[in-house]
C-alpha cells in the first residue's frame, strides 16, 4: 500500500515532472525551451521576410524583361538600379566601352544582391546550432537524470518501479525537449537555405539582363531603363 500511495502522489505532468527535477535537469529544461522560442521567433520572421524577397525577385524579373522601372521603386529593386546607375554614370564618365560599363554593372548589381541575401541569413546560424547541439543537451539532462535515479535505488534499496520511474521519467522529458528544438530548427534551416539559394539564382538571371539593357547607348534601348542619375 505504502509503494502505491507513493506513486499516487507523483505528478507526471510536464509541470510537475519539471519541479521534481535536479536543479541540472531544470537548467537543462529552461535552456531548451528558451532556445526553441527563439528559433520559432527566427521562424516566423524568416517566412515574413522570404514572402518580401519573392515579391521583390518577381519584380526584379518583370524590369528585367520590359527593360523599364518607375521612379517609384521602392526596397531592393530600388537598391539594385540605384547602384547600377551609379556604376554606368561612372562608367560613362570615363568613357569605357560598353563591354567595360556592362561587366562594372552586373558587379554592382550582384554586390547588391549579395548584401541583401546576407542580412535575409541572419538567425540562421543560431537555427543551425540549437539543430545540431540541442539533442545532445537534451541527452546530457536525460543522463544526468538516470544518474540520479540509480543513485535513488542505492540510497533506498528499492527497485521498484515507484522508485525508478519517477527520475526516469524527468530525465526524459530533457531529450523530448531538446528534440523539440532541434527538429524545427533543422527543418527551417533547410528549408530557408534552399529558398535564398533558389531566388539568388533566379535574381542572378535577372540581374544580368539588366545589366545588358542598361549597358546599351540611348540609341539601341527600344524601351529604356529607368532615367539615369544626372541625365
Amino acid at each position: 500500500m505504502l509503494v502505491f500511495a507513493a506513486a499516487a502522489q507523483q505528478d507526471y505532468s510536464f509541470y510537475g515532472m519539471f519541479m521534481q527535477a535536479d536543479p541540472v535537469v531544470k537548467g537543462v529544461m529552461i535552456g531548451l525551451v528558451v532556445a526553441s522560442v527563439i528559433c520559432w521567433a527566427i521562424i516566423f520572421e524568416k517566412m515574413i521576410r522570404l514572402m518580401w524577397l519573392r515579391r521583390q525577385v518577381r519584380r526584379l524579373e518583370a524590369v528585367a524583361r520590359s527593360g523599364t522601372a518607375s521612379d517609384a521603386e521602392r526596397g531592393l529593386i530600388k537598391r539594385l538600379l540605384d547602384s547600377g546607375e551609379d556604376e554606368l554614370n561612372d562608367g560613362a564618365s570615363r568613357s569605357e566601352d560598353r563591354s567595360a560599363v556592362r561587366a562594372r554593372i552586373e558587379r554592382a548589381l550582384r554586390g547588391t544582391l549579395k548584401s541583401e541575401l546576407q542580412r535575409q541569413e541572419a538567425g540562421l546560424p543560431f537555427l543551425a546550432t540549437i539543430g545540431s547541439s540541442a539533442p545532445f543537451v537534451g541527452l546530457f539532462g536525460t543522463v544526468w537524470g538516470i544518474m540520479n535515479s540509480f543513485t535513488a535505488i542505492g540510497q533506498q534499496q528499492d527497485t521498484s518501479l515507484a522508485t525508478v520511474a519517477p527520475g526516469i521519467a524527468e530525465a526524459l522529458l530533457a531529450t523530448a525537449l531538446g528534440l523539440a528544438a532541434a527538429i524545427p530548427a533543422v527543418m527551417a534551416y533547410n528549408a530557408v537555405s534552399v529558398s535564398l539559394g533558389r531566388l539568388a539564382a533566379r535574381a542572378n538571371s535577372s540581374l544580368t539582363e539588366i545589366a545588358k539593357k542598361m549597358s546599351r547607348p540611348t540609341s539601341e534601348t527600344v524601351v529604356p531603363m529607368r532615367a539615369s542619375k544626372g541625365h
